[in-house]
Parts: C-alpha cells; sequence; structure tokens
C-alpha cells in the first residue's frame, strides 16, 4: 500500500495560482497557505516588488527552493515558486511598455515537459471607453498582443497559463451580469476578445471544464464591499488554462474562499489546480 501511495504522489501535480497584491506585506499568508496546501508550484501576481528585495529566505525554508521573478518597484511583478526545478524561458514586453507582467518557465511534471506562463493582465481603469481612458485602451491592446501565446503540445509537451487576467468572461462568473456589462473586467468588448484570444490560442478554460455554465464562479470580492461575505458580489477574474492535452490529466481544483476573510487579505484568494500526470 505504502509502495502506492508513493507511486500516486508521483503522479500528482498541483499548481496555485494567486493574485498577492504585495508579497512582501502578505508574506505571512504565503506562508501559512504554502504550510497547509504544499502546492507544487505556486504563480504570484502583483507582487509590487524589485527582483533584488523578493523574499527568498522563507520560501526556502518551506521547500520551494526554485523561483523564477519578473518584478518592478510597487507595481505589477510575478512570481513563479517551485519544489521542482524551474528553466525560465522568457519575460515577454507588452504592447511597448516595461511593465512586468509574464514570465513563462518550463519544468517537469511526471512523464511531460509543462511550459507554464504566469501573467498579471492590466486592470484598465474605471471607464470602458479607450477613446478617452488609456488604461482600458491598454488591456485592450495587452489582449490583443496575448494571442501570440500559443498552447504548445506534443508527445511529451503541454502547456499551462494561469494568472489576474482581470476579465471575468461568462455571464455567472459575476455577481451580476446586467449590472456588470458596463463595469470594466465584464464588458462585452473585453469579454468577446478575451475569448477570441483564448481560442485564437487554443486553450482551454479547465475552471469551466465540466463546470455548467449557469454556476457561479468567483475568485475576487472587492475591498470596496462593507461585507464581502455576506454581499458576495464576486468575479472569477483568476483563472487556469491548458493545451488540450492536458485536460484528461486535469483532475479538478479548489477555490479557496476561506482567504479573502484571513487577516489584512488579498481581495483575490488562490485558486489550486491538480493534474495527474
Amino acid at each position: 500500500m505504502a509502495r502506492a501511495a508513493d507511486m500516486f504522489r508521483a503522479m500528482s501535480f498541483t499548481l496555485a495560482t494567486w493574485n498577492i497584491n504585495s508579497v512582501r506585506l502578505r508574506m505571512p499568508l504565503v506562508e501559512h497557505f504554502l504550510e497547509r496546501h504544499q502546492p507544487d508550484v505556486l504563480c504570484l501576481q502583483e507582487t509590487k516588488c524589485p527582483d533584488d528585495l523578493f523574499p527568498f529566505k522563507p520560501l526556502r525554508k518551506l521547500g520551494y527552493e526554485h523561483i523564477a521573478i519578473h518584478g518592478q518597484k510597487g507595481y505589477h511583478g510575478v512570481a513563479t515558486i517551485s519544489r521542482r526545478p524551474l528553466e525560465i524561458v522568457e519575460k515577454r514586453r507588452f504592447c511597448e511598455i516595461d511593465d512586468s507582467r509574464h514570465l513563462s518557465v518550463k519544468l517537469e511534471a511526471g512523464s511531460r515537459q509543462i511550459v507554464l506562463h504566469n501573467f498579471y493582465v492590466p486592470a484598465g481603469g474605471d471607464e470602458p471607453d479607450p477613446e478617452i481612458n488609456v488604461k482600458f485602451r491598454h488591456k485592450l491592446d495587452f489582449v490583443e498582443e496575448m494571442r501570440a501565446i500559443r498552447a504548445e503540445q506534443n508527445d511529451v509537451t503541454g502547456s499551462i497559463l494561469v494568472g489576474d487576467l482581470n476579465i471575468a468572461p461568462l455571464e455567472h462568473d459575476v455577481w451580476s451580469h446586467k449590472q456588470l456589462l458596463k463595469v470594466v473586467s465584464h464588458t462585452p468588448i473585453e469579454t468577446t476578445n478575451f475569448e477570441a484570444m483564448r481560442e485564437a490560442g487554443e486553450w482551454v478554460d479547465l475552471m469551466r471544464h465540466n463546470i455548467p455554465h449557469e454556476q457561479k464562479i468567483y475568485t475576487w470580492w472587492s475591498y470596496r464591499a462593507r461585507d464581502w461575505e455576506a454581499s458576495d458580489r464576486g468575479r472569477r477574474l483568476d483563472h487556469v488554462w491548458s493545451s488540450s492535452n492536458l485536460v484528461p490529466h486535469f483532475s479538478g481544483y479548489e477555490i479557496l474562499r476561506e482567504a479573502r476573510g484571513w487577516e489584512r487579505p488579498s481581495d483575490h484568494v488562490p485558486v489550486i489546480a491538480r493534474f495527474d500526470l
């Protein structure tokens, strides 16, 4: 029995994604999460930390020896933290702007090599009009450029894309479809372009795989809500996609809703995806 359990663990691969909204400020929450859930890989967004100040030591102390980062002072930033060796593939520049919003790595999981993309898509400001809001224009242009990120796959390689993509594409990815049609993150121009980009790259939306589209899914609750849990006005802004050849190996996911109620939380919660590889 012990040998069988060891074989199962060797085949299991867990990946978490979380917009942490300042990794140094919320390092105790990251440590608590890693100690409790122990994913193989954790992808963080909005780390708000330059590379030379990134908190490597507490992560390595927990067994996460392999850390790839793409950060900047005060804004944006992504980090991929792993128990398994990582090879940095690319830190892509989007829209001719030097923001730290993308990081791709390669790692081995089971018999496969995984290309893993970690993204933080621009939020887009408050006004959903690209003619008067340069932040919204930037967001639309960024999503358009993401078409170049393809779901590479062959007999030994698969691709995963995760992150805070800052768009809730489907009707039941938000608490009220009708009330949010003119709110940035759920406007028709965003959702249409977003889904077209995903399909152009041949990505599969794993969080909606085998989940009815009428079922509500949220990963974010605004800081502006007086009681986020009671009002439950959430949005699904955090995503897990894969190449089609990994879909048969996807064994499910968990949205850690309780993390929104932790002390000094992020407004996003971790999403944990599981694969049998």
